[in-house]
């Protein structure tokens, strides 16, 4: 069937996790050696981004300008929960990435990782991966 799924537990407001060797690890449960890996978050404050690996201070200055651009605390929000930032964040990041497998390992640049990105945090999460072969 090569569904997965994984917990993760945030301990910030915002963070963004890496998540690329648990997707190798299903990677490499499932044999498959070609097709599409697709990563997906149900939650609507919580999301998938492709991005910068080497330089922590990059996911910082992410955080940072999500933040500037989308404040937490704004007198404009009605949504009463008090989280209208986390669901405008997540609509940027999206709540899935696509990612090519072939020959075994996910095709990603030599500075990228995938990152699980929480915008209303600290939470209990779960997400799935999907690995189609072809």
């Amino acid at each position: 069937m090569n569904l997965y799924e994984h917990q993760i537990a945030t301990k910030n407001p915002q963070q963004m996790s890496k998540v690329t060797n648990m997707i190798r690890e299903d990677v490499a449960k499932s044999g498959v050696k070609n097709g599409i890996v697709v990563v997906y978050s149900p939650h609507t404050t919580a999301g998938f981004t492709i991005n910068e690996n080497a330089d922590p201070d990059v996911v910082h200055d992410m955080l940072y300008g999500f933040e500037e651009a989308f404040p937490t605390k704004t007198r404009y929000y009605q949504h009463i929960e008090g989280n209208s930032h986390a669901h405008i964040k997540t609509t940027c990041v999206g709540p899935s990435q696509t990612l090519i497998l072939h020959n075994g390992e996910l095709i990603l640049g030599i500075w990228q990782d995938l990152y699980f990105c929480e915008f209303d945090g600290p939470r209990n999460r779960t997400f799935y991966v999907k690995i189609l072969e072809g």
